[in-house]
Formats: C-alpha cells, sequence, structure tokens
C-alpha cells in the first residue's frame, strides 16, 4: 500500500493565482499558513470579501493532489506544483473522495479539517488555455466534477514540508459529501 505523503508546499504573501514553492510552511492553529495571502479567520478571497468580510474562513489551505498533474499532463497541460493556487500538493491520497470534515495529520503535529471543493475559476485560463475545462468533468450521472482540489482549515498548527507523512481521520459517519466552498 502506498503511503500518503506531501510532495510540495506553496504559499504566496499577495493574491496571486500561482504559489512559490517552498522549503516549509508554518501552519497556525485557526488562521491558516504563515505569510500566505489567505491567512486569518475570516474571508480572504476577493470575491468573497466583497460580498461579506465577516464570514468564516473555509479556505485557508488549499490542497491538490500530484496525480492531478500527471492526468493534466497526459491531456497536454504542463502544470507545476503551486502553480493552480495550491498551498499542499499531495500523493497517494484520494483528496477528492474525502468526506467533509476529515481530518489530515500532516507531518509530526500539524492537523487540517477538509471544510469543501475548490470551485476552480477562470483565472487558470492564463496558466493555460483549457485549463478550467480541464479541471471539471462530468460523474456517471452527468454531475459535475471539480478536480481543482479541496480546502480546509487549520486545527492544529505546525510545520509541514516535502516528504511528510499524511494520515486521514475520518468524521463519525453519516459521511458528507464535500461540496465547493
Amino acid at each position: 500500500m502506498k503511503t500518503a505523503k506531501v510532495t510540495h508546499v506553496s504559499l504566496s504573501p499577495t493574491h496571486t493565482m500561482s504559489k512559490v514553492n517552498c522549503e516549509s510552511i508554518h501552519l497556525l492553529t485557526g488562521l491558516g499558513i504563515e505569510g500566505d495571502a489567505h491567512q486569518g479567520k475570516t474571508v480572504k478571497h476577493r470575491s468573497r470579501v466583497a460580498k461579506d468580510p465577516t464570514q468564516p474562513n473555509l479556505r485557508q489551505i488549499h490542497l491538490i493532489h500530484a496525480e492531478l498533474h500527471r492526468e493534466l499532463l497526459e491531456k497536454g497541460f504542463k502544470v507545476a506544483a503551486g502553480q493552480m493556487g495550491e498551498n499542499i500538493t499531495t500523493e497517494g491520497i484520494d483528496l477528492l473522495g474525502l468526506p467533509k470534515n476529515a481530518l489530515l495529520k500532516i507531518g509530526d503535529r500539524a492537523v487540517i479539517r477538509i471544510t469543501g471543493l475548490r470551485n476552480p475559476c477562470s483565472q487558470l485560463e492564463g496558466i493555460q488555455k483549457g485549463l478550467m475545462a480541464a479541471v471539471l468533468d462530468r460523474d456517471e450521472q452527468g454531475d459535475l466534477v471539480r478536480k481543482a482540489g479541496i480546502m480546509g482549515v487549520v486545527q492544529e498548527g505546525g510545520i509541514i514540508k516535502p516528504g511528510d507523512p499524511i494520515e486521514v481521520a475520518l468524521p463519525d459517519p453519516p459521511h458528507e459529501k464535500l461540496e465547493k466552498v
């Protein structure tokens, strides 16, 4: 069985689509990533701030599975870790299959609570034309599938770096399917 792990960590102090890969990131309990533009208890995403700046920040951390990067490469898209705005790139874990409120223990002590799916935006087209459509799909029932990663909040702070193992703790059933946040 393959062990789930972190392959890359990234952040940006400004509201840019792409984030810069780092040696490590520091998660702050209840806030997000130290030095990242989306750090805070209330929303930081500009369109959400414009609607209601007092909303809780359910998008402190953005995770994408490295398997998506490989899938996109097979479709002709060359996307590097952090380029689609993710803070943590993972490998060996079905992020999209996790239920709401699943906990990811990463490294020695950091814990992220999963809040929902990332809704891909048109800024992906600035990376490469057609990328937004490439991260959307349809399931057998014809329902929209968003593949651009998941969002979470920091339950327990700590340092995360590439190579750190990831353990999953599922919430008590019944499990809630991830919805866009």
